[in-house]
C-alpha cells in the first residue's frame, strides 16, 4: 500500500555511514564454494548482461496477481499489467497467488518472453497445511516428535508445490515466553531446544533431500529475530533483550534451520535493542552470513522496510531501502522501495552496484537450487488428486491425536464408555468448521473439515443418542442458549463441552491482554457443572488460557489446540479411548497474567520462592505455572525407575551415557515422552534451573519396560561465558529424567578439566 513519504533532510553523516556499512557488508559476505560450479557461472552469466532494472525486479516481490480467478482458455486481460510486468524483469517473486495453471502462465511469460528467461518463484503461508491443514504449529509441537512434524511439511509440500508454490514462509521458529502474544500459535513454545529439534525438521520436511526435485518448497525461517520478545506480547512492538538472551534464546532455532540447509530467511517487525530488524546489520550480515555462512537470501516481511519509517529511523522509502539492502535484506516483500528507488541510490553512490549485484546472486542460487530454471511447470490434474487426498487426511488424522495433551483426568470420566446411552455435547466451538482450522490456514477450506460433533455421531452410530446444544458464542454476553445446555446436560449420562478460542481470537495481530476463557463460556461452563453430571473439557485455543476454575472444579481436560481438517475424528479417537493421548506442553500454562513471562528455564536468583517473606514470589499466587512445560498425563500410567549413568565424571572429549527404565504400569498400552534435562550447579554465568537436552516419546503396551538412553557430550553442558564464547567449564551438573519438566529421577556428575 503507498506509505507518506516524510519531509526532513538525512543528517550529514548519514551518506558516508552508508557507504562505510557497504564497504563492511561486501567484506562479511561469505564466499559461494559451497555453491554448484555450474549455477556459479550461470549466476554470473546472468549478472553480467542485467541491467540495473532487471536486478531490482529480482529484488522485488508482488502480492496477488491471480488465483482462482484466471481462465486459460481467456485472453486475461485483467493480467496484463501482471504479465507485462513479468515479461519486462520487474517482478523477481509473487506471494499470494497459486493455482496451476496460473502460475503456468507467469512461468511460461518470464522463461520464454522476458529478455533474460528468468523463471519467477512463488510463495505463500503454508504455514501448518495447504489443503489438508494439520494442526497449528504450537499445538504440532505438542507431539514432541520430530518426525511427525517431518511428514506434515512433507504433506504441505507436495500439496503446494502441485499448485504452482515453490516457497513457503515457515517454518516459524520464534520462541514465545508470553502467551498473550497471539503469534505464538505458529511457533514451537518456549524451548530453544525443543524448537531447533522441529525447526530442523520442517525445513526437511519442506525442502526434502533434493530441493529441485518435484514436490518440494524452498523453506524460509522467520521472523528473523527475537519477534517472540516484543514487549507486552504485542505484535511488532519493541524489543529489548541483551544479547546472551538473544543468543542463548532466540538465535538457536535459527541456527538449526540454517545447518539444516533452509533456503531462505524472514526478517522481523519488531525493533531489537534500538534498531528494526530490517536494518540490523549485527544480525543480518555479522550472525547470519558472517557467523554462520549462511548463503541464501533474506526476504523481509511485509512492507517492514517501509515500516521503518513510522519507527522513526528512516526519513522516507528511498531511505528505507537503502538502509535496508545494505543490512543484508535481499527481496523487499509487498513494498517497491527497491524497484522505485535503488537506482538513483546506485547512482548517488549511496549503495554500490556490488552489493546489489550481490543481492541478486543470492536469489538466482536459490532460484537455481529449486530447479525454477529448469522445466518445473505444474499437471493442474495432480493438483486435483493430491489436495486433500486420503492419504494426505490419514497422516493429518494422525498428526492431531498425537497433539493433544491430556490436562486432568479424575475418576476416569475419559475415555467415555461405549455404554453410555446419551451424550451431551455442549459448547459454541462443537459445530464450528472454522475454529478447527485455526490462525493462518489461508489455503483450507470449512467445508473440508469434520466438527467435533460430527465426528461423535459418526462413532457412537445410533445407539446413542447425542444432544447438542451451542449454549452460546464464544464471546459476548448472550445466555439465551444455557437453558438449552443444562437441559441436555441433564438428560445425558457423560457432558463434553468444547470451549476455547475462535481462530480469531489468536494468530498474528490477535493479541490479548486477558487470557482467561472468555466470561460466557466460563459462566456457562459454570451453569452445567451444577448439574452434577461428570464433565469432559476439550478446549480449542492457540495459546496458553488461564483456566483455575476449570482446572480445580472439572474431572477431566482434553487441550486440543486448532487441529485442523481432521480435528473431530482425532478427538472423537481421544475421548472414547480408540487413540491414547500422549501430548506434552511445549509452553508452560500460567495461572494468572501477572506470572507472565513464566518459563521453566528460569534463573534461580539469590532469593528462590520459599517461606520466607523476602523470597523471590507473589503474595496472592504460587510461583509454580498451572501445568509446567513438558507436562501431560495418559489414560495409562508410567514409572520411570533405575536411572544410571554411565560414569560420574567425563572430560572434553569424553560422553555421558544416561539410562531409564520407563514401565507402562497401568492397563492400557500409550506414549510416553522421556525428557532429559539439566543444570550447571556452579557456573561463571549464571545458568537456568533446567534446560532440556533431550527427549524421546515411545510407545508401551500394559506391564511393558523399555530402557531409553541419551548421551551427554560437552557440546550439550556448554554455555556462552562473560565474553560471549562458548565454554565449558569444570564443575558439577545435575541431571533429570521424567516425564515433565517439574518431575523425574535425578542424579549428579562432574565435568573435567582438560
Amino acid at each position: 500500500m503507498p506509505r507518506r513519504s516524510k519531509s526532513g533532510p538525512v543528517v550529514s553523516a548519514t551518506s558516508l555511514v552508508i557507504l562505510l556499512l557497504a564497504g563492511l557488508a561486501l567484506r562479511a559476505v561469505p564466499t559461494a564454494a559451497a555453491t554448484d560450479t555450474t549455477h556459479d557461472k550461470r549466476i554470473e552469466e546472468l549478472i553480467s548482461r542485467m541491467t540495473i532494472e532487471e536486478k531490482l525486479g529480482q529484488l522485488t516481490q508482488q502480492s496477488g496477481g491471480g488465483i482462482a480467478e484466471f481462465n486459460p482458455n481467456s485472453d486475461n486481460a485483467a493480467f496484463e499489467d501482471v504479465f507485462g510486468a513479468v515479461r519486462a524483469g520487474m517482478i523477481g517473486s509473487f506471494l499470494n497467488s497459486h493455482g496451476a495453471e496460473y502460475v503456468n502462465a507467469v512461468q511460461r511469460i518470464a522463461k520464454e518472453e522476458s529478455r533474460l528467461g528468468i523463471p519467477v518463484i512463488f510463495g505463500n503461508d503454508v504455514i501448518h497445511g495447504f489443503r489438508t491443514t494439520f494442526p497449528i504449529p504450537l499445538g504440532e509441537s505438542a507431539t514432541w516428535d520430530p518426525h511427525l512434524a517431518e511428514q506434515a511439511a512433507r504433506v504441505a509440500a507436495t500439496e503446494a508445490w502441485a499448485a504452482g508454490l515453490d516457497w513457503t514462509f515457515a517454518p516459524m521458529v520464534d520462541i514465545a515466553r508470553d502467551p498473550r502474544w497471539g503469534r505464538i500459535a505458529e511457533g514451537s513454545g518456549e524451548d530453544p531446544y525443543l524448537g531447533s529439534r522441529l525447526a530442523e525438521a520442517r525445513v526437511k520436511g519442506f525442502q526434502g533431500e533434493d530441493l529441485s526435485a518435484p514436490y518440494t518448497l524452498v523453506a524460509c525461517a522467520k521472523h528473523f529475530v527475537a519477534y517472540g520478545a516484543a514487549e507486552g506480547g504485542r505484535d511488532y512492538n519493541t524489543v529489548d533483550i541483551s544479547e546472551r538472551t538473544l543468543r542463548e534464546i532466540h538465535l538457536p532455532p535459527f541456527k538449526a534451520a540454517v545447518d539444516a540447509g533452509v533456503g531462505t530467511l524472514m526478517c522481523a517487525f519488531n525493533e531489537i535493542n534500538g534498531i528494526p530488524a530490517t536494518a540490523n546489520r549485527m544480525t543480518l550480515t555479522g550472525i547470519l552470513r558472517g557467523e554462520w555462512g549462511f548463503d541464501g537470501f533474506v526476504v523481509s516481511d511485509w512492507q517492514s522496510t517501509e515500516e521503518m519509517i513510522d519507527h522513526g529511523f528512516v526519513t522516507d522509502e528511498k531511505h528505507a531501502a537503502e538502509v535496508s539492502i545494505l543490512a543484508g535484506v535481499d527481496m523487499d516483500m509487498a513494498a517497491f522501495g527497491y524497484r522505485e528507488h535503488l537506482a538513483k541510490s546506485v547512482k548517488e553512490g549511496r549503495v554500490p552496484m556490488a552489493v546489489i549485484d550481490e543481492a541478486v546472486r543470492r536469489i538466482l542460487r536459490i532460484k537455481m537450487r529449486a530447479g525454477l530454471f529448469e522445466n518445473h511447470y505444474r499437471d493442474p490434474l495432480k493438483e486435483k488428486e493430491l489436495l486433500l487426498c486420503p492419504q494426505h487426511r490419514a497422516i493429518a488424522r494422525e498428526v492431531a491425536r498425537k497433539s493433544i495433551v491430556l490436562l486432568k483426568n479424575e475418576n476416569g470420566v475419559l475415555p467415555i464408555s461405549d455404554k453410555v446411552k446419551c451424550l451431551a455435547l455442549i459448547g459454541p466451538l462443537a459445530a464450528s468448521k472454522r475454529d478447527c482450522l485455526g490462525t493462518w490456514a489461508v489455503t483450507s477450506r470449512d467445508e473440508d473439515v469434520t466438527t467435533v460433533l460430527e465426528a461423535v455421531k459418526q462413532r457412537l452410530g445410533s445407539d446413542t443418542e447425542v444432544l447438542y446444544a451451542k449454549g452460546c458464542d464464544v464471546q459476548g454476553d448472550s445466555q439465551a442458549g444455557f437453558n438449552a445446555a443444562v437441559d441436555a446436560a441433564l438428560q445425558a449420562d457423560a457432558v463434553v463441552m468444547v470451549i476455547g478460542e475462535s481462530e480469531n481470537l489468536s494468530g498474528e495481530g490477535h493479541c490479548r491482554s486477558d487470557i482467561n476463557l472468555p466470561a460466557i463460556q466460563l459462566a456457562l461452563l459454570k451453569k452445567v457443572h451444577a448439574t452434577g453430571k461428570p464433565i469432559a473439557v476439550v478446549l480449542m485455543n492457540g495459546r496458553p488460557l488461564t483456566v483455575n476454575w476449570m482446572a480445580e472444579n472439572v474431572p477431566a481436560i482434553l487441550e486440543t489446540w486448532h487441529l485442523g481438517t481432521e480435528a473431530g475424528p482425532a478427538i472423537a479417537d481421544v475421548l472414547f479411548g480408540d487413540f491414547n493421548p500422549g501430548g506434552k506442553l511445549p509452553v508452560t500454562f500460567p495461572r494468572a497474567v501477572g506470572q507472565i513471562p513464566i518459563y521453566y528455564n528460569h534463573k534461580n536468583t539469590g532469593r528462590p520462592p520459599c517461606e520466607d517473606r523476602f523470597s523471590s514470589k507473589y503474595i496472592d499466587l504460587p510461583s509454580t505455572p498451572l501445568y509446567p512445560f513438558g507436562y501431560g498425563l495418559s489414560y495409562t500410567t508410567f514409572n520411570f525407575s533405575n536411572l544410571q549413568l554411565s560414569a560420574t565424571k567425563i572430560s572434553a572429549n569424553g560422553e555421558l551415557i544416561v539410562t531409564a527404565t520407563i514401565t507402562n504400569t497401568g492397563k492400557r498400552a500409550g506414549d510416553e515422552v522421556a525428557q532429559l534435562y539439566i543444570r550447571d550447579l556452579v557456573a561463571s554465568v549464571t545458568r537456568p534451573v533446567k534446560q532440556l537436552r533431550g527427549f524421546k516419546r515411545i510407545s508401551l503396551e500394559p506391564g511393558e519396560a523399555q530402557d531409553i538412553t541419551f548421551k551427554l557430550t560437552a557440546n550439550e553442558l556448554g554455555f556462552l561465558n562473560q565474553d560471549l564464547k562458548f565454554t565449558v567449564e569444570p564443575g558439577r551438573f545435575r541431571l533429570w529424567v521424567g516425564p515433565n519438566s517439574a518431575d523425574g529421577l535425578s542424579a549428579e556428575f562432574e565435568f573435567l578439566a582438560q
